[in-house]
């Protein structure tokens, strides 16, 4: 890929001035051939395979990163859903083999690993049902274990049963965690329509359509984004979309560069460029202030999906450019906890929990670091899911959900999660109960969009 001189200078601007960073490399291992009809060979077949190809990933990845002169801030590692390798384990050797995981992950140094996961958007199979009993517990005893559970899909439907059940799994996961502001559930996401190659967590894991290991990158940028719209206060919308493709083009350059040196190093193929905005609470690195630049007083106002969908899609279109493996979620995260204007329009009462559920209409991350009053019940948490899940089946998009029941803590109260995950207000949620529809169960139908053979 030749790079031109103008390029070099205007991404040494970038990482110096706009906060330009890589916000992951992160290895996808298959752990398929890791299952035996031995527990303990299980666990040991997984901590060698995940150590022996991850061995050299933080070290590369660093040494590329010092080379370079562009930070990589995440080295991460993503899986083969667990669920798929437990066959007939108990529930106890699945929080073992979690602690396996977690242990994997402090060897070579990685800050997550992705993938203690099951796909359960049709039925729950034996293994399934053990992942999600294991859950709570995994969660709550792991530092670098992250977990996702896939309930929905375009073409499936949504299984309201497995709905259900994490709605109750992710309060057992807050009250485990209530000593640390219920910090587990920051750590499990659930998805309608998920894609094999998300190098985000905490929602990556190894699809099965991967090959045995692949190294995908996530590229950041909110900050570069915004620094290049405000070099253009009268531009009108098309001309906004404009700046904001040609800046995402750059963008994706300079990590898929990045991404294709540490693959080369670590003898693994490159994967895709997923060109999600990730904001971080750094000062001016905030997809909010973005929006807020096009020009609306204070994010959540009347305006914002539409700015939103200008943004999300002129991103799009400037990585597509730039790279011919894009992938993953390819979106722009809108987390509240990480990102200083979500946090402040919050606070302002312009940024709602509902405007925040229209905003993922046209936003393939969902809702994402959210946190609730831990007075949530099991079925409203399930009920949020049930609709997020919605859009993403009825829209052929990813949606996915990732809240967070603070026990202890009401609606107006902020909570301090601390390093990337950052700080948030309480949100309050609706007094009106959704039990009834909870508990029906069964499977919502899948749409007549389905319908596409």
């Amino acid at each position: 890929m030749p790079i031109a001189f103008t390029e070099i200078q205007e991404t040494i601007r970038m990482v110096q001035m706009e906060s330009l960073d890589i916000r992951t490399v992160t290895m996808g291992i298959s752990l398929l051939d890791c299952a035996d009809g031995d527990f303990e060979k299980v666990k040991e077949n997984v901590y060698q395979k995940i150590t022996t190809y991850a061995a050299k990933l933080k070290p590369v990845a660093e040494q590329v990163e010092k080379e370079y002169g562009i930070p990589i801030i995440n080295k991460r590692i993503s899986i083969t859903p667990i669920a798929e390798i437990l066959g007939n384990a108990t529930v106890d050797q699945a929080v073992e083999l979690a602690q396996v995981l977690d242990e994997a992950a402090n060897t070579t140094g990685v800050d997550f690993i992705g993938g203690f996961s099951a796909l359960v958007h049709k039925g729950i199979t034996k293994g399934d049902q053990t992942l999600l009993n294991a859950l709570p517990k995994a969660l709550s005893i792991t530092n670098r274990v992250c977990g996702s559970v896939s309930i929905g899909t375009t073409r499936t439907g949504i299984n309201m049963d497995a709905v259900r059940q994490l709605g109750q799994i992710i309060k057992d996961t807050a009250e485990l965690t209530k000593d640390n502001n219920s910090i587990g559930c920051a750590k499990f996401v659930a998805f309608c329509n998920p894609v094999e190659d998300n190098p985000f967590m905490a929602g990556a894991f190894h699809g099965a359509g991967e090959g045995e290991a692949v190294l995908s990158v996530g590229v950041s940028g909110p900050g570069v984004v915004l620094n290049a719209l405000k070099r253009y206060p009268e531009a009108d919308l098309g001309e906004v979309a404009d700046v904001i493709k040609k800046t995402a083009f750059k963008i994706t350059r300079a990590g898929e560069l990045l991404g294709r040196v540490v693959a080369e190093r670590l003898d693994v193929p490159f994967g895709i460029m997923d060109l999600s905005l990730a904001p971080t609470n750094a000062m001016n690195d905030s997809v909010a202030e973005i929006l807020e630049e096009i020009g609306l007083e204070s994010v959540g106002t009347h305006g914002t999906i539409a700015a939103l969908a200008l943004m999300n899609d002129a991103v799009k279109k400037g990585g597509a450019m730039a790279s011919s493996y894009v992938g993953g979620l390819s979106g722009a995260f809108i987390p509240v906890s990480e990102d200083n204007g979500m946090i402040r329009g919050i606070e302002d009462g312009s940024l709602t929990l509902d405007k925040l559920e229209a905003m993922t209409c046209v936003c393939s991350v969902g809702l994402d670091m959210i946190a609730l009053s831990g007075e949530a019940s099991p079925e409203t948490l399930a009920a949020i899911i049930a609709d997020e899940a919605a859009i993403g089946m009825i829209n052929k998009k990813t949606t996915a959900v990732r809240v967070i029941p603070v026990i202890g803590k009401e609606e107006g109260d902020i909570v301090e999660f601390g390093g990337l995950l950052g700080r948030a207000p309480i949100i309050g949620v609706k007094p009106f109960s959704s039990e009834k529809m909870i508990k029906r169960g069964g499977r919502i139908p899948a749409p007549l969009q389905a319908l596409i053979n």
